[in-house]
Parts: structure tokens; sequence; C-alpha cells
């Protein structure tokens, strides 16, 4: 039995266990497919939910004072416009993420 370790044997071991690890490693998860489907549902969600909050309190206006299509037409406007102002936003913040990463992506290839 010899008393120095053998490093070809001590090489092939450390391959092996980094082999065993990557496999129980999880995949790092890709971009989901349908990320873009999901920014556009957000959007028709937060004007359709604009114009409902809107049309809801002008029917209750419109209900507490006797007065039956004023305030429900002020009101869907002015949800129309705070739907329309939620979804600029929202392309605002989808865009500058768009950029981060493509800077992020710039710098990495630089890098390397």
């Amino acid at each position: 039995m010899p008393d120095a370790p053998d490093p070809e044997r001590l090489k092939t071991l450390e391959d092996r266990i980094e082999g065993a690890r990557k496999a129980q490693e999880p995949a790092p998860r890709k971009e989901e497919h349908y990320s873009q489907a999901q920014h556009a549902w957000r959007m028709v969600i937060e004007l359709v939910a604009g114009i409902a909050i809107g049309f809801g309190i002008g029917i209750g206006l419109d209900t507490l004072f006797g007065t039956k299509p004023i305030f429900m037409v002020l009101f869907i406007l002015l949800g129309f416009v705070a739907g329309v102002r939620t979804m600029l936003r929202t392309a605002k913040e989808i865009q500058e993420e768009h950029v981060a990463e493509q800077q992020n992506a710039a710098t990495r290839d630089k890098r390397d």
C-alpha cells in the first residue's frame, strides 16, 4: 500500500464528483416563451381595471345623486385615461428592463 496518493486517480475521482454534482443541479431556468404575452395581458388587465373602477364609481355617484349617465360617462373616461397611463408606465418598465439586459449582455461580451 503506497503512502503517497496517486495524482491521476485523484484527478479521475474529482472529475467524477464534479460530474455527479452537475447532474444533480437543476437546469438554469430559461426565459419563458410567453413573457411577451404576459406583459400584453398585464397591460390589458390594467386598462380594463381602470375602466371598470371608473364605471363603478360613476354608477355609484349617479345612483347617489339621482343623475343617470353624467358621472358614469365622466368616470369611465377618467378610468380609461388612468388605465392608459398605467399601461404606459408598465411599457416604460419593460423597456428599461430590456435595455438593462442588453447592457449586461454587452458588458459580459466585452469581458469575454
